[in-house]
């Protein structure tokens, strides 16, 4: 099947690459598998499947960051050792 040359969906993809850090072929994959798995076969209808997949990448994103915030040794706790 040929590549969706349509600017819109090439953007959407490589901002889903740059979220997830892959390649952006991985994630024209990635879009295409979630299209045929919901059964989306338009344009428009591919549009709203990497959109969604975008949203869910920035929100999981999010979330990561704040994980590493929580993960991070406060002032107080920066010399503390376990002894084995």
């Amino acid at each position: 099947m040929a590549a969706i040359q349509d600017h819109n969906y090439l953007r959407l993809c490589a901002e889903l690459a740059s979220c997830l850090s892959i390649s952006q072929s991985a994630a024209r994959r990635r879009v295409e598998h979630e299209a045929a798995r919901s059964g989306a076969k338009d344009l428009t209808a591919r549009l709203q499947v990497a959109s969604n997949l975008l949203e869910q990448a920035k929100k999981e994103a999010t979330s990561g960051e704040a994980l590493d915030q929580l993960l991070e040794a406060q002032p107080i706790d920066q010399h503390f050792m376990l002894e084995d």
